[in-house]
């Protein structure tokens, strides 16, 4: 009877690794695949299109491979995405925090000029961000936060160049001005320690995957 417990028990470990590196796998390949097809000009009008469906797979991918309560985490991915919809509101609307912007067509369905996927683009990278620096073991908490959303500012400092080729938002000026990465810096790390408050288990590569991809693909659009 133990010996058939054991089996099962194998078998069940061997199916969460399994999808694990079925989900690194799914997450470089898309990433891969996207940067081919924005890289090259006859496709790239094409693959714009599908930005929101890849946000959108990369959040469920997230979701699939949490470790732990998945009601714990859609209790903190709710709040982030909620926050960050708002936060990303009153920056288009005043510029006050991020500077004078707005958005594009590629990041799809606005509402009052902020694209939806806005929200969930903050989870991930907050997520990915937070998991990446817990697996560095970076201690204590504090510095854990400091360095994972300087991380972030690092990655935004990528993506600016791009943005505005890929249509994603445009600044007043067509440069993104000082304050933008101050803010993000502050934003990130306010999501960052909501993140070390939900004590989340040990995560797997899954969502740290998702973050080195978008650094490798950012710097191969620049």
């Amino acid at each position: 009877m133990e010996g058939t417990q054991n089996i099962r028990s194998n078998r069940s470990l061997r199916k969460l690794y399994e999808r694990k590196v079925n989900g690194v796998r799914i997450v470089v390949i898309f990433h891969l695949i996207g940067l081919a097809g924005l890289s090259f000009l006859p496709t790239k009008p094409y693959f714009l299109q599908l930005v929101p469906f890849h946000l959108w797979l990369m959040a469920f991918i997230v979701l699939l491979n949490h470790d732990g309560a998945k009601s714990k985490f859609l209790w903190f991915a709710g709040r982030v995405i909620l926050a960050g919809w708002f936060i990303e509101y009153a920056g288009v609307h005043t510029g006050a925090l991020f500077g004078q912007y707005i958005y594009g067509r590629t990041l799809g369905f606005k509402i009052a000029g902020v694209p939806v996927l806005m929200g969930i683009n903050w989870l991930v990278l907050v997520y990915a961000a937070g998991v990446s620096m817990r697996k560095l073991n970076v201690r204590p908490v504090f510095l854990r936060v400091i360095c994972s959303a300087a991380l972030l500012v690092v990655l935004d400092f990528l993506i600016e160049p791009v943005a505005a080729r890929l249509d994603y938002w445009h600044w007043a000026f067509n440069v993104a001005p000082l304050q933008n990465y101050t803010c993000w810096f502050a934003v990130s790390a306010l999501f960052l320690f909501i993140f070390e408050r939900f004590k989340f288990d040990k995560q797997s590569m899954v969502a740290p995957s998702i973050l080195i991809c978008q650094f490798i693909f950012f710097a191969a659009l620049q």
